[in-house]
């Protein structure tokens, strides 16, 4: 799907984000860096999503976590999720490759971590005007798979073996609050190798596409790529009001 005609590249777009000034549309959302690109990058507001994680939303996706950690012996590699996000009731499901360092680092998935490709992420979210209190990050493997500190791409073995655990992610949501899981949004080529299992695995989901928001991706061609990754998001905006 080629962009919609729009000249928005990430310097562009960080001007139009302080205009439009999203954190003043979030009632009741924290104030200062907690809704801002890298927020993760503080150790306080680590702590504060830390301490976060046993809230009513995010319990359950806690344990899941807890879970994988135990059952395949890899313990920190398998970051949670983000409880800034919305947690079991998401309309909305991101799945990408993997976790990277900085996810582990912090110890969750999530677009405030201090990377490009989460700050990517972030204002491009912005952008095409998702709101992140219906969504939910996630990896199609859930654990690390770096060496000597450079993340590997994911093999078929590795997705093989994370589809098991997606598939039960989605039991987990359908389970604790039915109906809520509308999208699910691939990001990037490694996500979007699940796709024909996923359509085959749950056909009441309305499966999306949307290119990876790595610096690898957009600085090949950093107008045109930008403008692509926006535009993708902004179909999955109109896919979340369109699609009941």
């Amino acid at each position: 799907m080629s962009a919609k005609g729009k000249n928005t590249s990430p310097a562009k777009a960080t001007a139009r984000m302080a205009s439009n000034s999203p954190s003043a549309k979030n009632e009741g959302r924290r104030e200062n860096m907690l809704d801002t690109p890298r927020s993760l990058g503080n150790e306080q507001h680590r702590l504060d999503r830390i301490a976060r994680l046993q809230k009513p939303h995010i319990t359950d996706l806690t344990a899941f976590v807890e879970t994988i950690r135990t059952e395949t012996n890899r313990g920190d590699n398998v970051p949670y999720f983000d409880p800034e996000d919305c947690g079991i009731h998401a309309e909305c499901l991101f799945l990408l490759e993997a976790p990277g360092r900085n996810a582990i680092s912090s110890g969750f998935v999530s677009r405030d971590n201090p990377d490009c490709t989460a700050e990517n992420w972030f204002r491009a979210n912005k952008l095409a005007n998702i709101d992140r209190t219906k969504t939910l990050m996630w990896n199609i493997v859930p654990w690390y798979i770096g060496q000597n500190g450079k993340i590997l791409p994911a093999k078929k073995a590795d997705i093989d073996a994370g589809w098991e655990w997606l598939l039960d992610l989605l039991t987990l949501l359908h389970r604790q609050s039915p109906g809520s899981l509308r999208v699910v949004v691939l990001v990037g080529r490694k996500a979007q190798k699940v796709e024909q299992r996923l359509l085959d695995a749950r056909k009441d989901l309305h499966v999306m596409r949307c290119p990876h928001p790595s610096p690898s991706f957009i600085n090949r061609d950093v107008e045109n790529n930008w403008n692509y990754l926006l535009s993708e998001l902004e179909d999955v905006s109109c896919g979340l009001t369109e699609v009941k």
